[in-house]
C-alpha cells in the first residue's frame, strides 16, 4: 500500500506492509532506483511478521518538498536528516535501516551519528560516508574515475540538460552497465522510471553530484551534520555489508577495507553475479541479511 506523510520538509510517499507490531524496517533505495527495487524483500520480510517501510527519497517518485523555498539537495547530510525525520513522523524510536547507494548512504550516516535509532544496517556497498575533502583534490585510480563518467558529466550545465531531456534512456544506460549480468526486461525498467518524472528530481540529483565533489554549496540546515561527517565517523551498530561482485561502477573493496570502518559486530557478504542493484538482484541475500540485523 502507497501513503504518504509529512515528514521534516518532505510529503513522503512509502510503501508499507507487514503487521503494525512487526519490527520495523526501512528500506532505502537509491540513484537511480526507486521502491521497487524492493518489491521481492520486502513481501518476504512482511510475511516473516516485519513491519516494512520503504519510501520514495527526495526527488523521486510521489515524495514531494513542502515548500518552493527548500534547496533541492541532494547531499549526504539532507539524506539522512530525512530518514531521522521520516522515523519521527512514524513514531519510531528504532528501526532496523537497508539500502544501497544514496539510500545505503542515508542509512549509514544515521548509524554513525545517531546509532541509538538504528537496531541493525544492512548496507550495499561498503562504508557509505562520503569524503568531500578528500574527493575533490586526491583523483581515484584510472579505472575508478572511468565508472564516475557520469558524475563528472553532470558536473556542467550540458549534463544537466542531458538528464532533463534525457533522463530515461540515461538511467537505463546505467542501469546495464552497473548490473552487467543482470537481465532485466522493459516492463521492469518502466516500472521504476516512472519515478524519474518527478519535478525535482534532476535538480536534486545534480546537486548531489556536485556537492560530492565540493562544487555546490551546503544547505545550510545540514552543515553542522556535514562537518560531523568530514572527521568519517565509524560505525558501531550491528552490520553486514553486501557486495555485488560485477558492480560496475562501485570497485569492490574487499572486506578488510572496508571492515575498518564498522567497530560492532560486523559481517561482509560477496555476491556472485550480482552488479549494484542488489536487493532487485539478490533479492533472497538482502532479505537473509535485514533477517540478520532484526533486534
Amino acid at each position: 500500500m502507497l501513503t504518504s506523510l509529512q515528514a521534516g520538509v518532505l510529503d513522503v510517499a512509502y510503501q508499507v506492509q507487514g503487521p503494525e507490531n512487526g519490527p520495523p524496517v526501512l528500506l532505502l533505495h537509491g540513484f537511480p532506483y526507486d521502491i521497487h527495487a524492493y518489491d521481492e524483500v520486502a513481501a518476504a520480510l512482511a510475511a516473516e511478521g516485519c513491519r516494512i517501510y520503504v519510501p520514495y527519497l527526495r526527488g523521486y517518485g510521489a515524495t514531494r518538498y513542502l515548500s518552493a523555498d527548500t534547496p533541492r539537495s541532494g547531499q549526504q547530510a539532507a539524506l539522512a536528516h530525512d530518514v531521522l525525520a521520516l522515523l519521527d513522523a512514524l513514531g519510531l524510536e528504532r528501526a532496523t535501516l537497508a539500502g544501497y547507494d544514496w539510500g545505503g548512504r542515508a542509512a549509514g550516516i544515521v548509524a554513525a551519528l545517531w546509532p541509538e535509532r538504528v537496531a541493525g544496517l544492512v548496507l550495499g556497498d561498503g562504508y557509505p560516508i562520503q569524503d568531500i575533502a578528500a574527493a575533490a583534490t586526491q583523483p581515484a585510480e584510472p579505472a575508478a574515475e572511468l565508472r564516475y563518467w557520469y558524475q563528472y558529466y553532470f558536473h556542467g550545465e550540458r549534463g544537466r540538460a542531458g538528464l532533463a531531456e534525457h533522463r530515461r534512456d540515461f538511467c537505463r544506460l546505467l542501469w546495464s552497465l552497473w548490473s552487467p549480468s543482470w537481465r532485466f526486461s522493459d516492463a521492469t525498467y518502466a516500472l521504476t522510471a516512472a519515478a524519474f518524472d518527478n519535478p525535482d528530481f534532476v535538480d536534486t540529483v545534480i546537486h548531489s553530484y556536485r556537492h560530492r565533489y565540493g562544487l555546490a554549496p551546503d544547505d545550510p540546515a545540514y552543515a553542522e551534520t556535514e562537518r560531523r561527517l568530514a572527521a568519517q565517523p565509524p560505525i558501531s551498530v550491528p552490520t553486514t555489508v553486501l557486495a555485488g561482485a560485477d558492480d560496475g561502477v562501485t570497485p569492490v573493496q574487499g572486506e578488510a577495507a572496508v571492515a575498518r570502518h564498522f567497530h560492532g559486530p560486523f559481517r561482509y557478504e560477496m555476491l556472485p553475479r550480482c552488479g549494484h542493484n542488489i536487493p532487485q538482484e539478490a533479492p533472497a541475500a538482502f532479505a537473509a541479511a535485514v533477517r540478520e540485523r532484526l533486534p
